[in-house]
């Protein structure tokens, strides 16, 4: 049985490549004992053909098994200030990166046919944050990316400011473009934070997804 594996960030430099073949492997956590790169990084998860699994997860002939670092470079922040999309591009600037693709969500003035005033955003912030941290690792295996930020607002956020800034790296323009719209469509429907419109003379808190 043979598996290909395949190494990002600082684990691809200290191996010296991004992808080798290893033969008689039988579960995930077979691989970094047979890679020779000393003691396995504490937080190391494994992704078998794209998607997450277990250390004990049963791999055959042909599977994929991406290594994945904890996520480093860019930042995954739930605040109450003003955001800054200058400095969120600038987290995931890298070297490797081919183009870097934002995605900018802003309080607009009319929602559901009436006017909005201003919106208030709550968040699970022990959670939120961790969960925004996993979404960007999935994201770089995926689609093999360089770096990922998010941030997102708490409290008022008045018509006009920014709400959540998502910004993206990679080698390809078409894997950060694909990958920033996948960020953003996950984070409306997992991440535990949730809106409320208000209106002259009402409110309303919006379900996930909105």
């Amino acid at each position: 049985m043979r598996v290909t594996v395949r190494l990002f960030a600082g684990l691809r430099e200290r191996a010296g490549q991004s992808r080798l073949e290893l033969d008689d492997v039988a579960t995930a956590a077979d691989v970094w004992p047979r890679l020779g790169l000393g003691d396995e990084p504490p937080g190391l998860l494994y992704a078998v053909n794209r998607e997450y699994v277990e250390r004990g997860h049963a791999l055959a002939d042909g599977d994929e098994v991406a290594l994945i670092p904890p996520v480093s470079g860019g930042a995954f922040r739930i605040q109450d200030t003003p955001l800054d999309v200058a400095a969120a591009i600038a987290e995931v600037n890298d070297e490797g990166a081919g183009g870097i693709a934002s995605f900018v969500g802003t309080v607009r003035s009319r929602s559901r046919g009436r006017d909005v005033e201003y919106l208030e955003y709550e968040a699970f912030e022990e959670m939120a944050e961790p969960m925004l941290e996993r979404l960007a690792g999935e994201l770089t295996a995926r689609h093999g990316l360089c770096s990922v930020a998010i941030h997102h607002r708490t409290g008022r956020v008045e018509i006009g400011e920014p709400s959540v800034v998502i910004a993206v790296s990679a080698p390809h323009r078409a894997a950060a473009l694909a990958a920033c719209k996948e960020a953003i469509d996950t984070l409306k429907e997992t991440i535990p934070l949730w809106k409320k419109e208000v209106y002259a003379g009402g409110e309303e808190w919006i379900g996930r997804g909105s």
